[in-house]
């Protein structure tokens, strides 16, 4: 909609996880490194941990773009607390067959594709991605997986989950699974200079000028923000709506304003019981305001 009038190749704040879009700042680097510390050092059980949106798995898909060829991966990106067999989603996420098996043959089936894979490859990595729906006995479950790492480590195990993970794994019952954890790391969020960087950062990358931000307007919208990358995204992107409407070189302060007053009065989550202004009429309201 804006791109070609600010001068974009795309959308600078998509929601969507882009490992192109990477900001390596203090928190994100340092979360980057425990990774690769986990990986390079074939430590049992790696731990990221953050609050949602906070950029975790961006984080983690571009841990995978990095990984060496002879690494094999599995990820589970969709977890819950109840329902399927773990052992035949890990099996799936390493597009091994499970069908009209027993646990025992299946355990054994597993156990077999690790072995030749280490054999074969020299390393296999699981990935749970939103590893905090994981009830206690599945986490533990996986500690019993991992008893296959007996005389060296044959299979390493990363979970990336919200802030619910850590509480998680504190449990008296999951107290040898938490010994295992030997690389961890929690994203906080970004603090002011960071998130300005963060702007300006994802506008480089999508083929814009640094300045189509104004200082004011990134400080407010870290305000805003409390910032979470993911919330960031939302505000800029919305920003840039409204300045384009008004036909705006920059994004200002006031448009900033603007964007979170509407949005406190006409939001999803405002607090009166306003009908419901569709994104759409709000543009076209912009842009009539423009034309006057």
């Amino acid at each position: 909609m804006y791109e070609k009038y600010y001068g974009l190749a795309e959308k600078p704040f998509s929601i969507l996880p882009d490992p192109k879009f990477l900001y390596f700042g203090p928190s994100h680097s340092m979360a980057f490194s425990m990774l690769e510390y986990g990986l390079v050092n074939q430590a049992g059980f790696t731990v990221i941990t953050g609050a949602v949106g906070s950029g975790k798995t961006t984080l983690v898909q571009h841990f995978l773009n990095s990984m060496p060829e002879s690494t094999r991966v599995g990820m589970i990106t969709h977890t819950t607390r109840a329902g399927g067999n773990l052992l035949e989603w890990i099996l799936m996420a390493f597009e091994q067959g499970f069908e009209d098996a027993s646990y025992p043959r299946l355990y054994k089936r597993f156990c077999e594709f690790v072995e030749n894979e280490v054999k074969r490859r020299g390393r296999v990595v699981l990935i749970i991605d939103e590893a905090q729906n994981l009830a206690p006995d599945r986490l533990e479950e996986l500690r019993m997986l991992s008893n296959i790492n007996t005389k060296s480590m044959l299979m390493q195990l990363i979970l990336v989950g919200q802030d619910e993970l850590r509480t998680t794994l504190r449990l008296p019952e999951l107290r040898q699974f938490a010994q295992r954890v030997s690389s961890d790391f929690q994203l906080p969020e970004l603090q002011r200079s960071e998130a300005r960087s963060y702007i300006d950062h994802r506008v480089r990358v999508a083929g814009g000028q640094e300045q189509l931000f104004s200082p004011a307007a990134k400080t407010m919208i870290y305000e805003a923000s409390k910032g979470i990358p993911r919330q960031i995204n939302v505000l800029a992107d919305r920003c840039l709506v409204y300045a384009f409407a008004k036909m705006k070189q920059r994004v200002s302060s006031s448009i900033v304003k603007r964007v979170l007053e509407d949005r406190k009065r006409h939001g999803l989550f405002a607090p009166d019981e306003k009908p419901f202004m569709h994104q759409g009429i709000l543009e076209r309201r912009f842009f009539e305001d423009a034309a006057q």
